[in-house]
C-alpha cells in the first residue's frame, strides 16, 4: 500500500511539472505572437505610414495614433508620437507620451525620458531622478553618446551645485580613462567638466581641461571663450584676448556645440554669436 501511495505521488509530481512546462510554452508562445503582432503595426503604421510624412506634420501623428488604436502598449509609437513633440518645443504634453513608452518598456525608454528632461525640457531635478533611478536598475551605461553621469553632472551645473557636478563629472572622467582610455573622452565632456572647475573659481584647472577639449576639436569655441574668461581671472590679458578673437571668429563661422540635437536646443553654456 505504501508503494502504491508512492508511486501515486511520484505520477502526480510528474504530471504538474509536465503541466507546468506546458503552461510556460504557452506563455513563451502568446509573447511571441504578440510580438509578431506588434511588428506588423510598427511595419503598417510608422515604417510604411508616420515615416512617409514629415515629422512635424498631422499626418505622422494620425498615422501613430491608428497604430496605438489597435495597440496602445507599443512602447515605439508612443516614443515616435512624443519626438516631433519634444523637438517643437512641446515639452508638457511630449514627456506625457514619453512617460507611456518608458510605462511599457522602461529598460528602453527611461534613459531617453532623463536625456529628454535634461536637455530638453529642462526639468534638472527629475532627470537627475531618472537617471539615479535607472543606473540603480540597469547599471552604467550611455544615451545620445554621453554617460548618465555626464547628463547628471550636467544637470547639477544648472542648478548651480557646482561641487556636486564636479565630482560627477570627475568620477566619470576616470572611470572612462581606466574602461575605455583617454582617446575615449569626448571634447563636450571635458568642457563641462572644465566649466565645473570654472564655476569654482579653480582657473587653471579649467584650462588643462579645456585645452583637452580643444585638442580633440580646435575650433571649439565655446571652450574658448571660457578659457579667455579663465584667462583674464588669471591676469594673463594677452592670452585671454588672442583666445575672445579665436572665438568670436570660429563662433561666427559655425564651430559651437555640434551635438545632433543643438540644432533644436540650445546647450548650457553655449554662447550665441548670430
Amino acid at each position: 500500500m505504501k508503494i502504491l501511495n508512492l508511486s501515486f505521488i511520484l505520477l502526480t509530481l510528474i504530471s504538474c511539472q509536465e503541466k507546468q512546462v506546458s503552461n510556460d510554452d504557452l506563455i513563451a508562445d502568446k509573447v511571441e505572437i504578440d510580438k509578431n503582432k506588434q511588428e506588423k503595426i510598427i511595419n503598417e503604421h510608422l515604417k510604411n505610414g508616420a515615416w512617409n510624412y514629415r515629422i512635424d506634420s498631422q499626418e505622422w501623428q494620425d498615422e501613430i495614433d491608428k497604430g496605438l488604436k489597435k495597440d496602445s502598449t507599443i512602447a515605439y509609437l508612443w516614443q515616435q508620437k512624443a519626438m516631433p513633440l519634444i523637438k517643437e518645443g512641446k515639452y508638457e504634453i511630449g514627456i506625457e507620451y514619453i512617460d507611456k513608452a518608458v510605462k511599457y518598456d522602461r529598460r528602453k525608454w527611461q534613459e531617453y525620458r532623463a536625456f529628454t528632461k535634461c536637455i530638453f525640457a529642462k526639468t534638472y531635478k527629475d532627470a537627475i531622478i531618472d537617471f539615479k533611478d535607472y543606473k540603480e536598475k540597469y547599471g552604467y551605461g550611455y544615451v545620445m553618446d554621453h554617460s548618465f553621469d555626464f547628463y547628471i553632472g550636467l544637470s547639477y551645473l544648472q542648478l548651480n551645485e557646482f561641487e556636486k557636478a564636479e565630482k560627477i563629472f570627475e568620477t566619470d572622467y576616470e572611470y572612462q580613462i581606466k574602461d575605455k582610455g583617454e582617446s575615449w573622452l569626448h571634447h563636450l565632456d571635458l568642457f563641462y567638466y572644465g566649466i565645473s572647475k570654472y564655476e569654482l573659481n579653480e582657473y587653471e584647472e579649467a584650462i588643462e581641461l579645456f585645452d583637452m577639449a580643444l585638442e580633440r576639436y580646435p575650433q571649439f569655441s565655446d571652450v574658448q571663450v571660457y578659457k579667455a574668461i579663465c584667462l583674464r581671472k588669471l591676469n594673463k590679458l594677452e592670452e585671454a584676448k588672442k583666445y575672445e578673437e579665436l572665438a568670436e571668429n570660429n563662433g561666427r563661422n559655425g564651430y559651437s556645440i555640434n551635438e545632433a540635437n543643438s540644432i533644436y536646443e540650445r546647450y548650457p553654456y553655449q554662447r550665441r554669436w548670430k
